[in-house]
């Protein structure tokens, strides 16, 4: 079993800055994929990033590529997500999640992933 835990959400004004963290636990993450997706309101989940938790392999959705940075800090299993620069497009509710089956491959669909967070509201103003 694997438990996430996202934090770092908030209301911010277009053209500045948020970091989001989540926090992984319950089993080892050496061979997962640790992805960021988001939903906007009334829309469908995409995918923003995805980070392999071993190796540095990332691969971003090119809306927010040069924008947003994924991270993950092994000692700490935690997995950051750096986001500068919001847009009020921006706006959504941001999952963490984990692929546990992906092997080497980084994955975009969200059924790919098989644990996720309880998400983290991230409103950018303009």
């Amino acid at each position: 079993q694997v438990q996430l835990v996202e934090s770092g959400g908030g209301l911010v004004q277009a053209g500045g800055s948020l970091r989001l963290s989540c926090a992984a636990s319950g089993r080892t993450f050496s061979s997962y994929t640790m992805g960021w997706f988001r939903q906007p309101p009334g829309k469908e989940r995409e995918f923003v990033a995805a980070i392999r938790w071993s190796g540095s392999n990332t691969l971003y959705a090119n809306s927010v590529k040069g924008r947003f940075t994924i991270s993950r800090d092994s000692a700490e299993n935690t997995v950051y997500l750096q986001m500068n620069s919001l847009k009020p497009e921006d706006t959504a509710v941001y999952y963490c999640a984990a692929d546990t089956s992906s092997g080497v491959f980084i994955y975009t669909p969200w059924s790919q992933y098989d644990y996720w967070g309880q998400g983290t509201q991230v409103t950018v103003s303009s």
